[in-house]
């Protein structure tokens, strides 16, 4: 992840909260970009925690979850659903093993809120994280932003639960 701070440290300062909203239908970091290839052409994935880029994250999710920190995240989706987040749905599992709870939003549903512009991470309702994507889904540069503008954190935690609330529970969801 170019230009994106140490988010293990991020994620080791939080004490009761680390929420994350995802609002793209589709990504192209580098990491995933073999495994989704695969699961594209194939429809197949790897479901092995120690697989890839994975010990790194789910550690880093067991780690957080372990201190009593909870772990949401919330997907905005367009359907039908793109292969990307067909993956994601298929992986997720992983992260709900690890200890992170996931719903997902049909696009749809969500004229009526008022959304950032760009996919963030709360941290305890007072620090939010801005990830910046190119128009093809890589990191664009610079790939984030910090804000503790008490507005800005209040849009990001408004916005979150609103999606939350409405949102599909990952074992409720088919793609």
């Amino acid at each position: 992840m170019p230009n994106v701070p140490d988010f293990a440290a991020l994620l080791s300062g939080a004490q009761r909260t680390a929420v994350h909203l995802e609002i793209r239908d589709s990504y192209a970091v580098g990491d995933e970009a073999q495994e989704i290839d695969w699961f594209a052409r194939t429809g197949e994935i790897e479901l092995d925690p120690e697989a890839s880029w994975w010990p790194e994250w789910l550690g880093l999710v067991r780690k957080t979850v372990g201190r009593g920190v909870v772990m949401r995240r919330a997907r905005i989706v367009s359907e039908p659903v793109t292969d990307y987040i067909r993956w994601e749905h298929a992986v997720a599992p992983m992260n709900l093993a690890a200890g992170e709870l996931i719903r997902w939003l049909p696009r749809s549903q969500t004229s009526d809120i008022a959304l950032p512009g760009n996919d963030f991470w709360l941290i305890d309702g007072r620090l939010v994280l801005f990830h910046f994507f190119t128009g093809y889904g890589d990191w664009a540069n610079p790939g984030f932003a910090f804000s503790e503008d008490p507005a800005t954190v209040q849009l990001a935690s408004s916005a979150f639960e609103a999606v939350w609330q409405r949102g599909i529970p990952h074992e409720a969801y088919s793609v």
